[in-house]
């Protein structure tokens, strides 16, 4: 029986973007297990899962520790595939990969490289290096938008590069809502009949720059309101900035939540990354038909520039972005079209349209088989 290994930074990875890959593989017969830190969850498509102490800051003594795991468990398990997500835990997997006698395939996903244009010297060294050191023994290497594909070209970081449209969005978790629902989440949340709810869902971190929205939100009119759903740790930094400027009761933090009521009760999504793979929290935005105002960088691009689905600015300028939420607040006419743009251009992101895809590449590198029958697997 054919073996893979998914690794990632964290359990939530998996969970949140890889459990039908898992489940894919796992109807066609392989044994699949998965190697990942953070906080354990439940993968019930995994036969296994090995925890891996696996830490933000690529220098930290700790991720010494979890290569020389990934070592001992690619020597003792011998797999045919690992498939490799997020960028520490993809460094250190092929790491552990590089010299190994029979050593497995290596597929590498690169949701996003965390570096570009404007990422400083030293960063850019440390990253750019890596992913050059690991290249080597990355068999294959998926990208997801025109940036990242066009500079893994430029450096051959990759012996196939194929760029593929994300990896699928699941639009099961994204329930209609009704106007009965929408209008009890925004009462809750003290959002009024004709308010503008604007919605930015991500992790509390200094790439997500939450905060350039919050200083944009005191620039425009007192109806705007602003919904930070997620963790991190900037949180109390950006709650702080908003009783700093006077918004603290238009910024709403409504912590982790399930995010299908939230689009259903938003009229605009925002995004101020520095910089993204394809995000979901856009295409997500898109598939609920509203429109979108982002910054200006790889990923953001690639979603909104053809397909028309929203506005871009330039990344850290919270006086454009607010400009760019404001030329929507008074063109409701424009916002419906670039809304319904979005609505039909995210079809194909879909998970049915792209898990095709991915498991044809990964087919490149290893006989997939047929699928399996209910009990054997």
């Amino acid at each position: 029986m054919s073996k893979v290994l998914f690794t990632a930074s964290t359990y939530s990875h998996i969970v949140n973007f890889h459990r039908p890959y898992l489940a894919a593989f796992r109807q066609l017969g392989w044994t699949v297990e998965v190697a990942c830190g953070g906080t354990p969850m439940e993968i019930p498509e995994a036969h296994r899962v090995v925890y891996i102490p696996f830490e933000k800051e690529m220098l930290s003594p700790r991720n010494m520790t979890a290569w020389r795991q990934l070592r001992r468990l690619m020597k003792e398990e011998r797999y045919d595939l690992v498939s490799c997500h997020t960028s520490l835990a993809s460094f250190f997997t092929r790491m552990a990969v590089r010299g190994l006698r029979n050593r497995p395939k290596v597929a590498c996903v690169a949701h996003g490289y965390l570096f570009g244009e404007d990422t400083s010297a030293v960063k850019g060294m440390l990253l750019k290096g890596a992913e050059r050191l690991a290249a080597p023994v990355t068999d294959l290497l998926m990208t997801m938008n025109h940036w990242d594909t066009q500079y893994a070209e430029a450096h051959q970081l990759g012996k196939q590069i194929v760029e593929v449209p994300g990896i699928g969005l699941d639009t099961g978790r994204l329930r209609p809502v009704s106007g009965e629902e929408r209008a009890a989440l925004r009462s809750e949340w003290g959002v009024g009949e004709s308010d503008v709810l604007l919605l930015y869902a991500a992790e509390f971190s200094g790439r997500k720059s939450q905060q350039v929205l919050i200083r944009a939100v005191a620039r425009l009119p007192e109806r705007v309101k602003l919904a930070l759903p997620g963790q991190g740790a900037l949180r109390e930094e950006c709650m702080a900035l908003a009783a700093q400027l006077g918004v603290e009761e238009r910024v709403l933090f409504p912590g982790q939540v399930q995010m299908a009521p939230w689009y259903g009760a938003a009229d605009l999504a925002v995004s101020a990354s520095r910089s993204e793979g394809l995000p979901f929290n856009i295409m997500e935005a898109m598939y609920c038909g509203l429109p979108v105002v982002a910054s200006r960088v790889k990923g953001h691009t690639d979603l909104l520039e053809e397909s028309g689905a929203g506005l871009l600015y330039p990344y850290g300028d919270w006086a454009a972005c607010a400009g760019c939420i404001q030329e929507l607040l008074q063109d409701p006419e424009l916002a419906d079209r670039m809304g319904e743009r979005g609505r039909q251009a995210v079809e194909a992101y879909t998970l049915d349209r792209v898990q095709p895809m991915v498991m044809a590449q990964y087919g490149t590198l290893a006989p997939l088989g047929q699928p399996a029958s209910a009990g054997s697997v």
